[in-house]
């Protein structure tokens, strides 16, 4: 269910032993930028691989989430600029594709074959230049393979702490994984070292001048982008998640004065720059860009404000802000899935369809709105239905802990236990302090024939919720299977 754990899963199955004795061998790779050997326990395949697998879930749940915001071509023409970078690059055989992530949150990341800019951070910047710097420093994280090396010591920590004797299940690694996930799987892969956020400057400089851009919008790219991080906490005031992000990030990157001291001083090691044109691209990147800032300004306004006041229970604020949004911009389907769920809340089921439809019509995968769409089919008792848009919703963003609740809870309304479990335990993972999901799921591994785990999710809800209709139902069944289970330890 969850890709992104595959590889790790394989790597941690081997036996100790024989992964130290690989190691030896094997573990030593030639960086492509530096030419010096350096320990690498993922292959280039394996990260490819990683990044195929990570994608759908960054983009949907990385801080801001948002899913691809949709204009061809703005895309295409920024693309070519991408794919121009990527030729230059010192890994040019690795597949890449470009998006512009639909968040307000000014950032930019990159994972092997996918390199990604929010709408936020490209509404601040000013120029191809200043694009080009950016674009280069995500995709030389890559070419210098920073978040392979943090996956390989990520993996010989695992390995010292089974050597150290730490018996440690599947289902705890399974676990972790899934929670640096719920946070925002780009968001681990963003937590570089300060030395690697230096590299990727220096790359992000040569691939900009290799191209013909004046090194000065590496410099003017890094000023826009602390004004732009300024801003944006200011809007959104200091205690909020995304707030605790930009802590959590810069705490681990330089400060950019100090990047812009160590770029000036790469700037003056470099040796002429032939520079094409006027060295920025500036005129034609504005013009290009003018559309995608309009529409910024519109997500900032009312957009991002009402999903402040719908995480608030502020529901009426909520809902005047968003009609305010879809009056400004019509084709925004963000804006018609936050109606259907403010909508949901008070229960006008019908409302909210339409809202979501609405979403669908504009974006057949807008992701948020087929979610949408099944959490009203479910709430309506139309299993099936919802079943339908669920999966769809699954497949475009895997790891969506609400797909698989809701998913999960409508094929345990209709006793189809085998294909509930899986979904309701990813769930519970996730949100361990729901107040049904535990019993739930007790139920599916009752039915299964699996007594000491449905006795293990009764324990659990009787925990988290032990006066609710399905906390009695679970002290009811805890009692019934207490027996059983101790006599199967004894047989043990």
């Amino acid at each position: 269910m969850f890709k992104a754990l595959t590889i790790f899963k394989k790597i941690l199955a081997i036996p100790l032993s024989l992964f130290l004795f690989i190691s030896v061998l094997s573990g030593c790779a030639v960086n492509p930028v530096t030419g010096e050997k350096e320990l690498m326990l993922v292959s280039e395949a394996q990260e490819i691989e990683m990044g195929r697998s990570l994608y759908p879930n960054a983009i949907w749940a990385a801080e801001g989430g948002g899913g691809e915001f949709r204009d061809e071509g703005l895309k295409n023409y920024l693309r070519d600029i991408i794919l121009k970078i990527h030729g230059v690059s010192h890994r040019p055989n690795l597949p890449v594709d470009f998006a512009i992530q639909n968040s307000s949150v000014p950032n930019a990341w990159a994972i092997p074959g996918h390199v990604v800019i929010t709408r936020g951070l490209l509404a601040a910047l000013d120029s191809e230049a200043e694009f080009a710097f950016v674009m280069g420093h995500e995709m030389g994280h890559v070419s210098a393979r920073h978040s392979a090396k943090q996956t390989s010591y990520a993996i010989l920590q695992q390995i010292g702490l089974a050597a150290a004797g730490a018996a440690v299940a599947d289902r705890k690694y399974s676990d972790a994984f899934l929670t640096a996930g719920a946070i925002g799987s780009s968001l681990v892969l963003l937590k570089y070292s300060r030395s690697d956020e230096l590299e990727a400057d220096r790359l992000g400089l040569l691939y900009m001048t290799r191209l013909g851009y004046d090194p000065q919008g590496a410099i003017s790219a890094h000023r826009n982008l602390e004004k732009a991080v300024d801003d944006y906490i200011k809007s959104i005031g200091k205690e909020t998640r995304e707030a605790d992000f930009f802590g959590e990030l810069l705490s681990t990157h330089p400060r950019t004065a100090v990047r812009i001291e160590e770029l000036e001083r790469m700037k003056g090691s470099m040796g002429p720059v032939v520079v094409k044109g006027d060295g920025t691209g500036r005129e034609r990147f504005r013009d290009m860009v003018a559309g995608l800032g309009k529409t910024d300004r519109v997500y900032r306004e009312y957009y991002d404000k009402a999903v402040r006041a719908y995480r608030e229970d502020r529901f009426r604020d909520a809902e005047e802000l968003v009609s305010r949004a879809i009056e400004a911009d019509k084709d925004q389907p963000p804006f018609y899935a936050l109606r259907g769920f403010i909508r949901l809340e008070s229960k006008d089921y019908a409302a909210a369809a339409v809202s979501f439809g609405s979403a669908l019509r504009i974006d057949a995968g807008y992701q948020p709105a087929l979610r949408g769409m099944g959490a009203v089919n479910y709430m309506r008792g139309d299993y099936q239905e919802g079943v339908r848009y669920l999966k769809e919703a699954l497949r475009i963003y895997p790891e969506d802990a609400s797909s698989h609740y809701f998913l999960g809870m409508s094929y345990y309304k209709t006793y189809r236990y085998r294909d509930a479990a899986p979904h309701l335990k990813g769930f519970a993972s996730a949100q361990p302090k729901h107040p049904e999901v535990h019993g739930a799921l007790g139920v599916c591994y009752e039915e299964l024939g699996d007594a000491r785990a449905a006795y293990g999710e009764y324990l659990m809800q009787i925990r988290v919720a032990p006066y609710n209709e399905m906390g009695r139902l679970a002290a009811r069944r805890a009692a019934v299977l207490k027996p059983i289970v101790e006599r199967q330890r004894i047989k043990r």
